[in-house]
């Protein structure tokens, strides 16, 4: 054989294997179609393990870093259902990775854990009342993704066991999402470099998806320390260096310049340390900062405008400073052809059948905080046009975005909170250990599982996939992290918080053997409401 036909035969074999190793296994339509019905009916049977899993979550609270309570919970369910767990990735206590299966593809399921200060709630309560007061809560609803996703994974399990489908499943956790803190620590430590793709999944109140960036933010968290030199303030301030003085001036600063900076822009900050008394001139004083922006080069930028006006800070006080990444999170981008695929999915689930309980909850919490009474959604959300990017103008921010530049993703939102509230809040955390919570959580995992199906028996979405990831998502901007070389995890966040909390906290957790539901278990009538 000549070698340039030696050299053709060999790319031909090369490309055969490549196609081989990205699905073994092709479905028709029709056994497509048999196929979702028959994990859809396995989610169905799923209902109970559902609800415990959530309302035990619930229970637990905890803020980002310390999900100690949550991960030991969910690996040890996903170690019994017979996936190979890795803990600590990445060099984060609390973060996992979780595999079943073997070959290609390989599907990634991803959600967060964490919760938000301050947020402790009893659910079904339609008005603010504490289970501890002051403790954290999950007034965001990261108690139910991995929920989702669980229930969903466990479908799809067993029906590759039994019906011979190659290919890997993997979970992972969004550890110290509210931080922006570990996603892009999971990529740069390679934990996506073999996945083909990725289904996330995030609480909403409606239920549905979408392509490109609907109006995500990225951001770099930073933390701005000053150093000076402390003294008695009042019998020799002179003598002093005010790290505090430099923290408010860095404020005053960036708060003047906010009128000559974009519209898409976002800084938003607080003084985590202002010194410890007022007759001591601080040493040390820190500004925790998010700059957020719609695109990577004008992150970057405005992380450039932190760190002038940091340095101008300290040339006005005497004082010197550096700084400490705290997190970081990449615009997001989603997958049009699997956002579609997906879409129809969620098409054919539906939005839950709402009880007159769950209505009465969602207008009464509605009425509660001022917000418009529209009760709970009856259509599912439509897929829409992203803006272009000229157009955005800013807003939140997840670091799934990060993964979203790697390997093609999607972000589903399904329904198990209540329109028209304020997000990061208690009254985020109202319905989260209701049957609205409960019944989202299952619309999410059928749509997941019918989507898994499509993504282990059809090719060619994972080369429509593939096509745009390479061709239109990725042409012109190449993924760079905004990490730093010597950036590492802030394992230690909230800490403190937790530290204070936690033990009262244990008092209250879900005792699933003694009680059907955590509603049954702190004594709630379903639904609580004011009365006129």
């Amino acid at each position: 054989m000549s070698l340039s036909k030696l050299v053709q035969f060999s790319a031909m074999f090369l490309s055969m294997s490549i196609a081989f190793e990205t699905s073994a296994t092709t479905f028709t339509p029709e056994q497509r179609a048999a196929a979702k019905a028959q994990v859809v009916a396995a989610v169905d049977k799923q209902k109970k393990l559902a609800q415990v899993m959530n309302d035990t979550i619930f229970s637990f609270g905890e803020l980002g870093f310390q999900e100690f309570e949550t991960s030991a919970y969910l690996t040890k369910m996903l170690t019994e259902e017979g996936f190979e767990i890795e803990q600590g990735i990445a060099g984060i206590p609390t973060a996992w990775i979780a595999k079943w299966g073997s070959g290609k593809p390989v599907i990634a399921l991803g959600t967060d854990l964490d919760g938000i200060p301050k947020a402790s709630q009893k659910p079904g309560v339609a008005y603010h009342e504490p289970i501890i007061e002051g403790a954290p809560g999950h007034g965001e609803g990261h108690n139910s993704g991995q929920v989702v996703n669980i229930i969903a994974a466990i479908a799809l399990k067993d029906y590759m066991a039994e019906n011979d489908i190659s290919g890997t499943i993997v979970l992972w956790p969004g550890v110290a999402e509210e931080q922006l803190a570990t996603k892009a620590y999971y990529v740069r430590a390679g934990y996506f470099n073999d996945v083909d793709a990725v289904l996330y999944s995030h609480v909403g109140s409606s239920f549905g998806t979408f392509y490109g960036n609907p109006g995500l933010s990225g951001l770099v968290s930073v933390k701005y320390n000053f150093y000076g030199e402390s003294a008695h303030s009042a019998s020799s301030p002179w003598r002093g260096r005010s790290a505090l003085d430099a923290v408010e001036l860095m404020s005053v600063g960036l708060n003047y310049r906010r009128e000559h900076l974009r519209l898409s822009q976002r800084i938003h900050s607080v003084i985590v340390d202002g010194g410890d008394q007022p007759n001591v001139v601080p040493p040390k004083a820190s500004s925790w900062y998010f700059f957020r922006e719609v695109d990577y080069p004008h992150i970057k930028a405005l992380w450039e405008v932190g760190d002038k006006v940091a340095e101008g800070a300290a040339l006005m006080t005497n004082t010197t400073w550096d700084s400490v990444v705290m997190g970081s999170a990449w615009p997001l981008h989603s997958n049009k052809p699997l956002a579609y695929r997906a879409f129809e999915n969620i098409k054919a689930i539906g939005l839950p059948e709402w009880s007159e309980d769950d209505l009465t909850l969602a207008k009464a919490l509605q009425k509660e905080i001022g917000a418009e009474v529209i009760g709970l959604p009856e259509e599912i959300m439509p897929m829409v046009a992203p803006p272009p990017l000229e157009k955005l103008t800013g807003g939140g921010s997840d670091d799934v975005g990060d993964i979203s530049w790697v390997v093609p993703t999607i972000f589903m939102l399904y329904p198990s909170n209540i329109p028209n509230l304020p997000g990061h809040n208690w009254s985020n955390a109202v319905s989260m250990a209701t049957p609205i919570a409960h019944k989202g959580i299952i619309a999410g995992a059928k749509a997941h599982a019918m989507t898994m199906i499509d993504l282990f028996t059809d090719p060619s979405l994972l080369e429509e996939m593939d096509d745009y990831f390479t061709n239109t998502q990725t042409k012109d901007l190449k993924y760079e992290s905004l990490l730093r070389e010597k950036d590492t995890p802030q394992i230690h966040l909230n800490e403190d918080i937790m530290g204070q909390y936690r033990d009262r906290m244990r008092e209250f957790y879900y005792d699933a053997e003694k009680y059907d539901t955590y509603l049954q278990q702190l004594g709630i009538d379903y639904p609580t409401i004011r009365s006129e």
